[in-house]
């Protein structure tokens, strides 16, 4: 589409998370972000009624979001003119349900609800394996689908008044334009995509006892989804008919930020938790249980692009434990001490786990461990430097499992953030995978508002502005490290035996 634009006109972009909502503003040619800012100042409350229970009020997403974008333009002193386009990202896999007044029916089932598990679990076992292999890529699992049964069965009332459900950015979305749409790439988080049949998945839905009606019509992830309303306009101060060009996940999204979109391209993000996220254009997979596969921003009929997901709970909440139980008082004094310890750590091991069931291991439990400590030997800085080694090597182990399930060998890019501002730990990551890992300074936010240059012009305008406005260095593997590879056998041995215990 072609859209008018001058040096002084901003594409916005907006991560609704479950602890903030973050916005941004790019300028419209360039690529380059201007403004950036994040609300609220303290976390967003999660209401967590009862026992694995986490839910959100999407009015709070949206009167966030309108605080943002008012303050952007407060400080910047924007006219609601030079805002000319908008993409949205959010926190996939939650279940946002309106009756036929578009009116919300119950606060928002949230990506982190654990409720739904035996749904999903009973839908797999009757749809079966080779189903949801060749045709869901997922097992049903915990994702939106299975929320929804959950509704289905234990508020029927709710249930029975739904007109419409859809996913957290897709109520963003509405709340802008009083029009209701989602994407394939939505679709497909929440499992309510058929890969085979390129169609909504039917026989799920059968299973499950879920209208058809209840989702929302389909638009292209990349596209003038709908305009600013004028109820839209008042509340969030853009100007009506201001047009929604982009929406996706926050996984997909945070890989676009990184441009990765060709098959054999990897993203990784290390902070509390970590997720590797790589692209295939191959329709298959050998893994559900351990990996999640979704639609990416560009997969079309014409076009497979599959995101595998691999998450690793047990990331940079340690690296975060450690400083406050060690009297530690900033991560980069930790990187100071661990880059005095030899690589290998003297013979110190890490295993990073202990946030909870991690997917990698088919959910089985794993705790954090210490394993080799001698007291007359190891200090803080051996810890530090076991602690960033031991973390590498999970990321490591994930990726065997992605490349195992076909992902082509592919740089690696991440976003200058948390732990890949450790030197060791790119460093180890880089030399156990023998792949590059190239280090972008983005956030969500200025990817959405990006995407919504492949809307208004191309992909090769999207990228220049990647390559140009934030690349910050590489990590390039040495080819001589078996001394590590060693260590990292050892550290695989010993889960190895700890996963064989756990299941026996």
């Amino acid at each position: 589409m072609k859209i008018n634009s001058s040096m002084d006109s901003y594409f916005l972009g907006l991560d609704i998370g479950s602890s903030s909502v973050k916005a941004a503003l790019v300028e419209v040619n360039t690529g380059e972000c201007k403004a950036s800012i994040s609300k609220p100042e303290k976390e967003m409350q999660i209401i967590a009624n009862h026992q694995l229970w986490a839910e959100q009020d999407p009015e709070l997403w949206w009167s966030i979001c309108c605080d943002c974008i008012k303050e952007l333009k407060k400080q910047h002193r924007l006219g609601a003119d030079q805002i000319i386009g908008v993409g949205i990202s959010y926190q996939m896999h939650g279940l946002v349900a309106l009756d036929d007044n578009g009116d919300l029916l119950r606060p928002a089932i949230i990506w982190c609800d654990g409720r739904a598990v035996a749904y999903g679990d009973k839908a797999f076992e009757q749809l079966g394996e080779t189903y949801c292999a060749s045709h869901l890529f997922n097992a049903p699992g915990n994702f939106t689908a299975s929320k929804l049964k959950w509704v289905k069965e234990n508020e029927p009332l709710v249930f029975e008044n739904i007109d419409k459900i859809m996913l957290p950015g897709d109520y963003i979305a509405y709340r802008f334009t009083e029009v209701i749409n989602t994407t394939i790439s939505g679709l497909s988080e929440g499992v309510f995509w058929d890969f085979e049949g390129h169609k909504v998945a039917d026989s799920l839905l059968e299973n499950l006892g879920i209208p058809n009606e209840y989702l929302p019509e389909l638009v292209d992830t990349f596209c003038q989804q709908s305009k600013v309303s004028a109820k839209g306009a008042q509340e969030s101060t853009l100007l009506e008919g201001t047009p929604i060009l982009y929406r996706a996940g926050d996984q997909p999204n945070n890989a676009l930020s990184l441009n990765v979109l060709d098959s054999g391209d990897i993203a990784a993000t290390a902070g509390t938790s970590g997720v590797v996220y790589a692209v295939t254009d191959q329709k298959k997979t050998k893994e559900l249980k351990r990996i999640n596969n979704f639609a990416h921003v560009n997969h079309s009929a014409e076009q497979t692009s599959i995101g595998k997901l691999l998450c690793i709970n047990g990331c940079g909440i340690l690296y975060k434990w450690l400083k406050e139980n060690l009297d530690l008082y900033s991560y980069e004094q930790m990187n100071e001490l661990a880059a005095k310890v030899p690589q290998g750590s003297d013979g110190l091991l890490v295993f990073p786990f202990g946030n909870g069931p991690e997917r990698m291991f088919e959910s089985r439990p794993l705790n954090f461990e210490l394993r080799g400590m001698q007291f007359n030997r190891h200090d803080k800085a051996t810890i530090c430097r076991a602690a960033l080694e031991g973390i590498a090597f999970s990321f490591y182990y994930g990726i065997k499992i992605l490349l195992e399930d076909g992902i082509p060998d592919g740089i690696i890019r991440a976003g200058n953030d948390n732990l890949f501002q450790a030197e060791i730990f790119g460093q180890t990551l880089a030399d156990l995978t023998q792949l590059e890992i190239q280090i972008y300074d983005t956030t969500g936010a200025i990817g959405a508002a990006r995407a919504c240059q492949i809307t208004t012009f191309d992909q090769s305008q999207f990228s220049q502005s990647i390559e140009k406005n934030d690349f910050v260095r590489s990590f390039l593997p040495n080819v001589s490290c078996q001394g590590l590879k060693t260590v990292y056998s050892n550290w695989e041995c010993i889960i190895t035996h700890q996963l064989h215990n756990v299941t026996t």
